[in-house]
């Protein structure tokens, strides 16, 4: 059976599986990213650990950290946790070592596709996936189709302006971005700063302490979850999307992340739009890879499943 590979590549490691036409996953491989040895070096991990999946494929689909310009092929920038990797053309250099068609995509928008073909989002329209971890991404698929905007930058969520977060310093050298307050690090940061216990060794300790009832673990967490939440629900008065997914390693926080970020965006919400909610992304770390592998099968002019995209009925968009 014809089989296509699904890559993601982030800043830590390189996870690959084979992917077939109707969106199921079967083997996968992951393997350190060697970040700090160059873009060659990541490139060839990466067709390393398509290869040791062990089966022909008939090509291949990149959810890639920085943004990408799914055109071109190219990454047009990127943070230091790939040294480098801004500049690289993702697409040639892949189907130079691989010698099969490539696609590329931003690896957020990947996990985007990945729940709208078999995730939490089937059917969607227009859907908005926010990937709330170490900074808080977004993707936005109008009519199944990734929406790149001018300059391929559409999706920092995180660097939305928020009320709790005025003066606070960015990574992005802004300040008073929702990112500053309620992503993984600015929430750790929040917990010791007001007094926590600086050994604690990690977000999943704080909430941890704040299911067992620790108030200042629940309060940061708390104060965080609203902040996103607010900026989120006006996000959600100016898309109107059928559904706004939340993914990212902040998610795995609980009921003590969930119910303020609810309440905040609820809130937040015009009258028209109160019935909608937030949803949990479904395919967790396999979402990129499922998302990355569905580009890969329009790369070979074929829409998956042979069925009209989400939503869309009767005929083909750009992004399948």
């Amino acid at each position: 059976m014809t089989a296509v590979a699904g890559v993601d590549i982030g800043g830590t490691k390189i996870s690959a599986g084979l992917v077939a036409r109707d969106g199921t996953l079967g083997r996968t491989v992951t393997v350190p990213t060697p970040g700090a040895d160059g873009p060659g070096a990541v490139l060839a991990a990466a067709a390393g650990a398509v290869r040791r999946l062990g089966e022909p494929v008939a090509a291949v689909g990149v959810g890639s950290a920085g943004v990408v310009d799914p055109v071109a092929g190219v990454i047009v920038s990127a943070t230091d946790a790939l040294p480098g990797w801004a500049g690289t053309d993702l697409r040639g250099g892949l189907r130079a070592l691989l010698g099969v068609p490539v696609a590329v995509e931003n690896d957020v928008h990947a996990h985007a596709l990945g729940e709208a073909w078999t995730g939490a989002a089937v059917g969607g329209r227009t859907v908005l996936l926010v990937a709330v971890g170490t900074g808080i991404g977004g993707s936005l698929l109008a009519g199944g189709a990734v929406h790149h905007g001018a300059r391929n930058v559409a999706g920092h969520v995180g660097h939305l302006a928020a009320p709790a977060a005025a003066g606070r310093p960015c990574t992005c050298g802004g300040a008073g971005h929702v990112e500053a307050v309620a992503s993984g690090p600015a929430l750790l940061a929040a917990y010791r700063r007001h007094g926590g216990d600086p050994a604690a060794a990690g977000l999943h300790t704080v909430a941890e302490l704040a299911r067992q009832g620790d108030a200042l673990a629940a309060g940061t967490l708390a104060e965080g979850a609203a902040a996103l939440g607010e900026v989120l629900g006006g996000l959600a008065n100016v898309l109107d999307p059928d559904a706004v997914l939340i993914g990212g390693g902040v998610s795995a926080c609980g009921d003590v992340w969930w119910r303020p970020l609810r309440a905040a965006f609820a809130a937040a919400l015009l009258p028209p739009l109160r019935p909608l909610r937030l949803t949990p992304a479904r395919l967790g770390p396999s979402a990129a890879v499922i998302g990355a592998a569905r580009l890969g099968w329009a790369e070979l002019g074929e829409r998956p499943d042979d069925v009209d995209p989400p939503g869309l009925p009767g005929g083909a968009v750009v992004g399948w």
